[in-house]
């Protein structure tokens, strides 16, 4: 991650991930993002990183390490934090959060439809069971579920009026997670609640209010099998029964990491400075540890394929077996290209694509999923503030650095 010191916490990701929360109060309930007229171009040349060469002639990336030529490049109204989970691709279309929220077709990237109120700023795109869910950009409580092909509303939840600003969180094949808060008489709130609602009525299932002190913003969450896992802010990591919302166990994590895990069959796996610790999901007990070279910190996780992969501010990648934390490979390709930290991980036929914050020696390379080799990278030189996200399906590589959304092939 680029400005992050060894050792030390990255300003920039705090003040992204507590964007949701700011973004609320600061933009109201009118928010709403400026609409660009779609361009279609190809992406700028502009700074690049080491190692990225010029663009292939024949528009894909290669042995020779020359950065590939996108197949599209689209200006669209994003709206986003820099969360893993703002930038998805699925049913023929690639979405990014922004208001309004606009989907294009994944080969070409024409705009096929879009919802005017979009979604809540820093609220995830998430995907359960053929569903698009959103907190509604409304702000009027609702939680809605999308046919993401059309665009066509197909779920909505409500938790009440005593309960403000509810987002989802995690979804599974039977619920939708969310978290709102909890007001009071004077419309104030000092506490807010995790709730669950079935996916196909969107009655609520179960509700816990949370412990006070805690936060509504800047969680990360997932299901795995009957278990709801979650972290936030206060070092908090929690985890509750699927079925009743019951506690299970919670524990203070050692240092924070600003929310991010993965999980993996029955563990949790969290990065705590130089420590990456698995967890069992039933009763919190540490199963493995893998440490961190000297003076460097782990990054976020990801599980792509079945295998594990992390990154540390040394920007060394490593594979690992998420069952041990055995090491699969580890590459320090990026670093000597000059490369920085990624961020986020997603597999596209025989490449590993890596995200990473701003960064004018950032932007998306791919690697080797087999081995860590890096095979290209790609940045559009705008230089914008904003990071990098990354997703796929399966035929292409979405990357969006602000409002900028290009097609890479793979």
């Amino acid at each position: 991650m680029a400005n992050t010191t060894v050792g030390g916490a990255s300003r920039r990701r705090a003040l992204r991930l507590a964007g949701g929360g700011l973004a609320l109060a600061a933009l109201g309930a009118g928010a709403a993002g400026c609409r660009e007229d779609d361009v279609d171009e190809p992406a700028a040349g502009g700074d690049k990183p080491a190692g990225s060469g010029e663009p292939s002639a024949d528009g894909g990336g290669g042995e020779d390490g020359k950065a590939p030529k996108a197949l599209w490049s689209q200006s669209v109204p994003a709206e986003t934090y820099g969360d893993n989970d703002e930038l998805v691709a699925v049913a023929g279309m690639v979405i990014a959060s922004g208001s309004p929220l606009s989907a294009r077709d994944a080969a070409t990237g024409k705009e096929r439809w879009s919802l005017p109120d979009g979604v809540a700023p820093g609220a995830p795109l998430l995907l359960g069971d053929g569903t698009l869910y959103l907190a509604s950009g409304k702000y009027d409580g609702t939680v809605s579920g999308y046919d993401p092909a059309s665009g066509k509303e197909t779920w909505q939840g409500r938790l009440g009026k005593e309960y403000r600003q509810p987002r989802p969180v995690a979804v599974d094949a039977r619920q939708v997670y969310v978290v709102a808060e909890i007001l009071e008489k004077d419309n104030s709130s000092h506490t807010n609640l995790i709730a669950a609602l079935d996916a196909g009525s969107g009655k609520i299932v179960w509700s816990e209010q949370r412990d006070l002190g805690t936060e509504q913003n800047g969680i990360h969450a997932a299901v795995q099998g009957r278990h709801l896992v979650y972290t936030d802010f206060k070092k908090n990591l929690t985890v509750r029964d699927t079925s009743t919302g019951r506690q299970v166990w919670t524990q203070r994590t050692e240092k924070t990491n600003y929310g991010f895990f993965t999980v993996h069959e029955d563990l949790v796996i969290v990065p705590q400075g130089d420590r990456l610790h698995a967890y069992a999901l039933a009763d919190g007990a540490r199963r493995w540890t893998v440490k961190a070279g000297h003076l460097t910190t782990f990054k976020e996780p990801a599980m792509v394929d079945g295998v594990l992969h992390i990154a540390d501010t040394a920007r060394t990648v490593r594979a690992l077996d998420p069952a041990t934390g055995k090491e699969i490979w580890q590459s320090k390709a990026l670093a000597e290209a000059g490369f920085q930290v990624p961020r986020q991980y997603v597999k596209a036929g025989k490449l590993l694509c890596v995200a990473t914050d701003l960064d004018k020696d950032g932007g998306v390379a791919a690697l080797d999923a087999a081995t860590g080799e890096l095979r290209w990278t790609f940045n559009d030189g705008t230089g914008d503030h904003h990071a990098w996200l990354v997703a796929t399906d399966g035929k292409r590589v979405f990357a969006l650095h602000g409002r900028k959304l290009h097609a890479l092939p793979v």
